[in-house]
Order: structure tokens, then sequence, then C-alpha cells
């Protein structure tokens, strides 16, 4: 599993979101838009899981799995040079874990980014 690099601040989730590129997926909900600088041949991921997962508990353990999924999925078939940020939603925290990647792998084929 490598680690892929990181969307830390807001500015940078919000332009992801105005985009309006994303595909909804029982397990979670996968936006994604061009990277802004042109150059940049590596990916960024972001994670976010609101109040509607659940409790902080719920919330964190649902961040813990869209990791471990896009740390196992990503680096070998999502396309370079993209943003992406992936929302989890209530099902993230009991969907079974082959489950959860194979929604994340729809997403890349869906958005056409999968390679």
């Amino acid at each position: 599993m490598v680690a892929m690099a990181r969307l830390t601040r807001r500015a940078e989730f919000l332009r992801v979101a105005d985009s309006r590129r994303k595909c909804v997926t029982p397990g979670l909900i996968l936006q994604a838009v061009p990277c802004a600088n042109a150059t940049a041949a590596e990916s960024r991921v972001g994670f976010t899981a609101s109040r509607k997962v659940g409790i902080a508990v719920e919330r964190n353990r649902a961040r813990r799995r869209l990791k471990a999924a896009v740390a196992a999925t990503m680096p070998l078939h999502a396309a370079a040079g993209h943003d992406y940020v992936l929302i989890a939603r209530v099902e993230t925290v009991r969907r079974p874990y082959a489950e959860l990647v194979g929604d994340l792998e729809t997403g890349l084929k869906r958005l056409g980014l999968w390679r």
C-alpha cells in the first residue's frame, strides 16, 4: 500500500466540489477534477465524513476505511494529475471492505479515470 498526497485546505476541497464531477455509489461519493497545476503528475486525495455518517467514532472509522481502500486501489488504477475527494456515507461503516473497494473502482471507471 502506497500513500498518496493529501488535500488539506478547505479551498482545495471546494475547488473539487465546484467541478460537479462526481459518482455516487452505496459506499461512498467520489469527486474528481484535474489538478490546478497543469504540470502535476501526482494525484492528491482528500477524505471527509459529515455528521450524517454518525458519531465521531463512526466518522473516524469511515475515513480510515476509505483511506485503506484508496491505498489499495488508487496508486495502481487512478489517472494521474487529478484531485480526488472521497465522501463517506452512512453505509461506509457497515459495508464489507471488498464491496467498498468495488465502489471506488466503479467510481473511477464511471468518471473515466481508470487506468
